[in-house]
């Protein structure tokens, strides 16, 4: 056995990972098709829907990270995910009883995002002390495997639910695979260091937020990169809320149909993740960001071209490899930021840049929306997929654009 799958305590995790995201995919699908099919949403409430789920981010991230870094962060996990799990189980229960509302759908949306905030602080800081730094490279492309391949399984699964009319299914299916990743991550017998290294404690968070934040801001590697990827998040998010209504409303294509197509597209993510590492390898670090960046952005404007029938291949062509591109620059950026921060303030710094960067989550979504309401679903995507296309120019100011590889420390 090589590289990551080495170590117990990361396929434990992994695993974990696999289900859960499986589930999740599946529920990307699920809630939007439900809420325009079933709840007739309109494009501006798909995109307050979308707007909700990232809030907790803009509300509570900073403060999240700073204080992930003063405590074990696998019990913080735990029940991250078990409360995940029983809010997915309550609209599957009210989806039974026929008594689902946008009211429920946005209240779980914010309370699952809140726990999604605390999960993700303490699950990028607890990954390094799994893995040597020789393997966090293969254990970060292993892990956007997974959520890839679970991109391409569940998305067809959770449109073909819908069409049947068997969502609580769907939704029963993915509070329990967050019930099955806390089950996996309860038996990681690997003991943490001391939460934040040997300072234990601080008297207030204040100061270790803007600690974490400072670093961020002062260092031109991880400053260069999170503009380029704020930019693109807020461009992107704009059209995530808007791509099931595109799809189901303006190209008339029908649930089944469109999750198929989201799954086909996730094969990007898939081949992206793979190869990550060969990509790294043979053009450096710093140079493939750069590929990444600058070669997958104008794929995306192939998917406003989308019309029915044989014009589904635009959605399909753009999606995939605006997906692969991606996955391929994410896997690289967050194997470099674990390996150049230091261990001690990576969960702040992690929450300093998902503020940011999931902060411009809302504001694209409810941009989006606002297109969409002025113009009209196709109008709004051309204007939103050009705008990420530009934000790869972000990357050449900065010490990125001289340098074959990021540094690793």
């Amino acid at each position: 056995m090589k590289g990551s799958l080495r170590h117990r305590d990361f396929r434990l995790l992994w695993a974990g990972e696999s289900i859960s995201q499986a589930g999740s995919a599946a529920t990307r699908v699920m809630l939007p098709l439900i809420a325009v099919d079933t709840l007739h949403a309109s494009s501006m409430t798909m995109s307050v829907l979308n707007a909700a789920a990232w809030l907790p981010w803009v509300l509570i991230g900073l403060p999240a990270g700073a204080w992930v870094d003063r405590v074990r962060r696998r019990p913080v996990m735990i029940v991250c995910n078990a409360v995940s799990g029983a809010l997915l189980l309550t609209v599957g229960a009210a989806a039974w009883l026929d008594a689902l509302s946008i009211g429920q759908l946005l209240l779980v949306a914010v309370l699952s995002g809140t726990a999604d905030v605390f999960f993700r602080a303490a699950y990028s800081a607890y990954v390094p002390a799994l893995l040597p730094r020789a393997d966090l490279a293969d254990g970060n492309a292993k892990l956007e495997t997974s959520e890839s391949a679970a991109d391409v399984v569940a998305p067809s699964a959770g449109g073909a639910l819908v069409q049947a009319g068997g969502a609580v299914f769907g939704f029963l299916a993915d509070g329990l695979s967050f019930l099955a990743s806390v089950l996996l991550l309860t038996r990681i017998r690997a003991r943490e260091g001391p939460p934040g290294g040997e300072r234990r404690r601080a008297p207030a968070l204040g100061p270790e937020i803007r600690e974490g934040f400072a670093y961020l801001v002062r260092d031109p590697f991880l400053r260069t990169i999170l503009l380029c990827d704020a930019g693109m998040n807020l461009f992107l998010a704009g059209t995530q809320a808007l791509a099931i209504v595109f799809l189901s409303r303006t190209v008339g294509v029908d649930g089944g149909t469109i999750g198929v197509l989201i799954a086909l597209a996730g094969l990007g993510g898939v081949l992206g993740a793979v190869l990550s590492p060969l990509l790294a390898r043979t053009f450096g670090t710093a140079r493939a960001v750069l590929l990444c960046a600058f070669c997958g952005g104008p794929f995306g404007l192939l998917i406003p071209l989308t019309t029915d029938g044989a014009g589904l291949v635009a959605f399909l062509v753009g999606d995939f490899c605006l997906t692969a591109s991606i996955v391929a620059g994410n896997v690289i950026i967050v194997s470099f930021r674990q390996a150049y921060c230091p261990p001690g303030m990576l969960g702040r710094i992690s929450s300093s840049i998902r503020f940011l960067m999931y902060g411009a989550v809302p504001v694209g979504s409810l941009l989006g929306g606002a297109l969409a309401t002025v113009l009209s679903d196709r109008g709004a995507l051309w204007i939103l997929y050009t705008g990420n296309a530009l934000c790869a120019l972000l990357l050449l100011h900065g010490p990125v654009r001289s340098r074959r590889e990021l540094p690793v420390g």
